[in-house]
């Protein structure tokens, strides 16, 4: 326990390191720096969790000092280290580790190879703090610093105006949400005098009243915040965008990382969260939503990263889905194994962009699998475990249990019966658009001259999140359920009356799941030029136009809110507060260019004046004497 703070601590350096560098440090030496750093911050959270471990699942506090004083509100910078922040740890620092390998061979060449490895490991360390503070107000730190990174780097090839664009984006929508996690700690705060978040959790059922209205919002701003960083509706236009950055940034900003803090946040804090059910099947259908959505869209995007992006987004809905459904543990085990496949799929496709010279677009690729069967490999088995293939891949495993616990939870609450039914057809869509991917990259025609690609660091990171992505990552459900247990995360309880019906429910998820495969051959192996004279009817151009923009979300925004804004902006950049005041000054300076005149030297006109000012005096004083009477 008492090396827990190296784990954030050698990120740190690394990026200050990196920082202080910049274009001062060779390549290499900034590969080391940076992948070696995370490299070390992942073992020490190895030590930190065999040393939990052999103190028998124990949570601990490791108290470093005294953050701030500030009329009796003194939160401590002090780490807790219990069974989720340990899962959370080590899938960071372990698949983060991976990643920052892999970006030390795609990043070669880089004009700032330097900075994009200082703002990598600023990232590690902002998402270690988040998970491993034990006050909120610590949490929000890592929270802030994640979207700092964030925009970072989308944005790190500035010189293109769309990828800023794309970063102030990011930036922009999360920040809308990191307000109501602000305002849900306000209210916390308010409730408890604390913003420790084991007394919360532990005293959630005492303090706060169910279902009563200051429950209800406190819980829905802790959702809102947490929608914002997960991206699920209304908060999700920015993920597709944030495709702008570097592919690695992709695998562990908006893959396994940064996208994952959302369901830590509900899950941590899940008894707030069971004292107002209402808001929990708020959280459960914005999910399904969610899923479906992004489903829909990823049907026809023709971005290889953004086809993933949009997969990403479903999957992060199947978690909230599994939060809503009070399936924490479900939840959070998808959330680790979505954390190894899709790693797979999005530093897979950075090789593919490579492989084909830094072009995204699947229709100009072609012929993949004669060229490299290693990477067909990689996408096949991370493809599978995204369209959850039964047995052989991991995906199965950890979707299929919240589907089939959403099902046991809509026997007793109708909403959740129909839940599992957008779920599954989630599970459809999904089957359709990852066949389409990898159907079109590796067997369609080869359109753009194929690039040899080599080097340990490129396939070694794969081979290991391939063999995660399997079914033999399995294993892992036992201890990762051990580890959770002890942190007191609710397991959900299936009741034995129930027991067939959900494994009946599972089996039929898989089933339309490869229906959803076959129906995906067929269309793009089979009848792909019927699909190609659908898509140019008006009809079928005006689906795929909806389903490529994601149901018009962005356009509405723009409508709603970004043109009002830049109306407003337009109308303040004029100061019209700063002109109203400018009167006051132009009277007197008016004022005074009138008296200044009438300074002529001549004595009739002085006489004159000075005669008409008694005569009007004499007929005020009349007045007012008429009046009086």
């Amino acid at each position: 326990m008492s090396y827990l703070y190296l784990t954030v601590l050698f990120p740190l350096i690394g990026f200050i390191l990196l920082a202080a560098g910049r274009n001062n440090l060779p390549e290499k030496v900034a590969a080391i720096i940076g992948a070696g750093s995370v490299g070390l911050s992942a073992l020490f959270a190895l030590i930190a969790g065999m040393d939990f471990v052999n103190q028998g699942y124990v949570a601990q506090v490791q108290h470093l000092w005294t953050w701030f004083n500030v009329g009796g509100f003194a939160p401590a910078f002090s780490l807790h280290l219990d069974g989720l922040s340990l899962l959370m740890t080590g899938m960071i620092t372990g698949v983060g580790f991976l990643i920052h390998i892999f970006a030390t061979w795609y990043m070669r060449g880089e004009e700032d190879f330097a900075r994009f490895f200082s703002y990598f490991n600023l990232f590690v360390t902002s998402m270690l703090l988040l998970v491993l503070g034990d006050n909120l107000a610590l949490l929000f730190l890592g929270w802030e610093g994640v979207g700092l990174c964030s925009y970072l780097l989308i944005g790190y090839y500035y010189q293109n105006p769309a990828n800023g664009l794309a970063a102030i984006k990011a930036f922009t929508v999360t920040r809308i949400g990191d307000v109501f996690l602000l305002i849900a700690l306000f209210l916390l705060y308010q409730q408890f005098g604390t913003l420790n978040i084991q007394y919360i959790v532990d005293n959630a059922a005492t303090v706060m009243t169910q279902s009563s209205s200051l429950t209800i919002w406190t819980a829905l701003m802790l959702f809102l915040g947490a929608a914002g960083k997960s991206a699920q509706i209304p908060l999700q236009t920015w993920l597709a965008d944030a495709m702008a950055g570097p592919t690695p940034v992709s695998a562990l900003i908006h893959a396994a990382t940064m996208v994952t803090a959302g369901v830590y946040l509900c899950c941590r804090m899940f008894t707030v969260f069971e004292m107002a059910p209402e808001v929990l099947q708020f959280i459960s259908i914005t999910g399904a939503v969610t899923l479906l959505v992004a489903g829909f869209a990823a049907l026809v995007q023709t971005d290889i990263k953004r086809i993933l992006a949009y997969s990403t987004m479903s999957q992060l809905g199947y978690m909230f889905m599994a939060v809503g459904a009070e399936a924490y543990q479900a939840g959070l085990f998808h959330m680790l194994t979505h954390a190894f496949f899709k790693a797979l799929l999005f530093l897979s496709s950075g090789a593919v962009i490579l492989a084909y010279h830094h072009e995204q677009n699947i229709f100009k690729m072609g012929g993949l699998f004669k060229r490299n069967k290693f990477l067909f490999a990689c996408f096949a088995i991370g493809g599978g475990a995204l369209a959850a293939i039964p047995f052989i891949t991991i995906g199965f495993f950890s979707k299929d249990a919240i589907l089939g616990a959403v099902w046991a939870q809509g026997q007793s609450v109708a909403i959740y019966n129909s839940l599992y039914w957008v779920g599954v057809a989630g599970a459809f869509l999904t089957s359709i658009y990852t066949f389409r991917l990898i159907w079109v990259v590796f067997f369609g025609e080869e359109k753009t001259p194929y690039h040899e690609i080599k080097g340990v660091t490129y396939w070694g990171p794969l081979a290991i999140l391939a063999v995660l992505s399997t079914g033999l990552a399995y294993v892992l459900k036992a201890p990762v359920e051990a580890i959770l247990n002890s942190a007191k995360i609710p397991a959900f309880i299936i009741p034995e009356a129930l027991e067939a019906g959900v494994h009946g429910a599972e089996y039929t998820a898989v089933g339309i799941a490869l229906a959803g495969l076959v129906v995906g051959i067929v269309l793009f192996a089979f009848a792909y030029n019927a699909v190609k004279g659908f898509a140019q009817t008006s009809l079928g151009a005006g689906l795929a136009n909806i389903c490529r923009n994601a149901l018009g979300f962005d356009s509405l925004y723009n409508i709603v809110f970004v043109q009002p804004y830049l109306l407003i902006a337009k109308i303040l950049g004029r100061d019209p507060i700063d002109g109203l005041w400018l009167v006051l000054p132009a009277l007197v300076k008016g004022g005074h260019s009138f008296t200044s005149s009438r300074q002529t030297g001549s004595l009739r006109e002085y006489a004159s004046s000075m005669s008409l000012g008694v005569v009007v005096l004499l007929m005020i004083l009349i007045v007012i004497q008429v009046v009086g009477k």
